[in-house]
């Protein structure tokens, strides 16, 4: 990899979040990443790892207490970076359509523009005929449709997704990630995508990394064998499921020591 393609550069990264005691708690790092521009790049580790957090620190949501993350954008993007939740995101106060416009209207798109990009993401989400519908009355599925359409309506150069699919039954996360996966052929944008379904990361992913239980670092930075365009039936076959199983190999022993530590929490709290 050439260093001027990196698109996201985290160095050093670490997230120190204070406790209910004097006690501070390390969730994250030290952390080095590289994201070249149009990679799609999954997390996977075990619960309490970090994954979301470092997401949020890309996002600018939340700062790094030491490190920092150098994103490479172009100049004249009014949205840079997109991200799309485990719980979806989207307001509920407004329609389907209401969502996607959103931050077009906030960026100063002009209104026909608007009603284009809008029409276009009701289609390719198949939510046209609920344009005028509001969030509540609509399946988990639908809303997160509605959260990747009102993400990617405003073209970012950055996608970053956190567990977006989670909360769905098997049959409905397939389908998605079926859909997310032909968009992003199609759109080439930067995503870093946190799962954890180590199945999830590969079908989607060009690079899966593997972080360590708390503080999360990274332990594998492994390339996806796969070549693309990708179809559902990958899923079936035996060289998938082998790499799976060793993708496995590195991440069982980081959940088993995340396990291990909840065990002696319980102990101890226990024996008080």
């Amino acid at each position: 990899m050439k260093n001027h393609s990196y698109k996201i550069e985290a160095k050093e990264v670490e997230k120190v979040f204070a406790a209910d005691s004097d006690e501070e708690v390390q969730a994250l790092g030290p952390m080095d990443l590289q994201v070249q521009d149009g990679e799609f790049v999954c997390l996977v580790g075990p619960s309490g790892c970090g994954k979301s957090t470092f997401l949020r620190i890309v996002a600018g949501l939340i700062s790094p207490t030491a490190g920092r993350v150098d994103i490479r954008i172009k100049q004249d993007k009014s949205s840079p970076i997109s991200m799309v939740f485990q719980d979806y995101g989207i307001y509920p106060w407004k329609t389907v359509e209401g969502n996607i416009r959103f931050g077009l209207e906030i960026s100063g798109v002009s209104k026909s523009r608007i009603k284009e990009i809008t029409a276009h993401w009701l289609e390719r989400m198949d939510l046209t005929a609920f344009a005028g519908a509001y969030p509540e009355t609509l399946s988990g599925g639908m809303r997160q449709r509605v959260a990747i359409a009102r993400a990617l309506a405003v073209e970012p150069e950055i996608l970053l997704m956190d567990e977006p699919f989670a909360a769905l039954d098997a049959q409905l996360r397939q389908l998605l990630q079926d859909e997310l996966l032909t968009i992003w052929q199609k759109e080439q944008r930067t995503v870093l995508f946190v799962t954890h379904s180590l199945e999830e990361a590969i079908v989607l992913g060009d690079r899966v990394i593997v972080m360590s239980s708390r503080p999360g670092k990274i332990v594998l930075d492994q390339e996806v064998p796969f070549t693309r365009p990708r179809l559902p039936e990958l899923r079936a076959q035996s060289d998938f499921n082998e790499f799976k199983n060793e993708l496995w190999i590195c991440l069982k022993g980081e959940v088993e020591n995340y396990l291990g530590r909840i065990d002696s929490f319980e102990q101890k709290n226990g024996s008080d």
